[in-house]
């Protein structure tokens, strides 16, 4: 049973030092996805608030 939940530690044990991932590049990768995600909303919602208003005008 606990053969599953060290898999995922176990994965590392075979990477050499110099290639496997830093907590800081995990945190890295993180944010860039969360700036993404952001960015994206945030040009969703400014493309259907224009369009939104250009309908309200009529």
């Amino acid at each position: 049973m606990t053969g599953a939940a060290a898999s995922g530690s176990g994965l590392s044990k075979f990477l050499r030092p110099g290639l496997r991932p830093q907590a800081t590049d995990i945190q890295a990768a993180a944010m860039w996805g969360v700036a993404a995600a952001t960015t994206a909303l945030w040009i969703v919602q400014l493309l259907f608030l224009e369009k939104n208003i250009k309908y309200m005008d009529l």
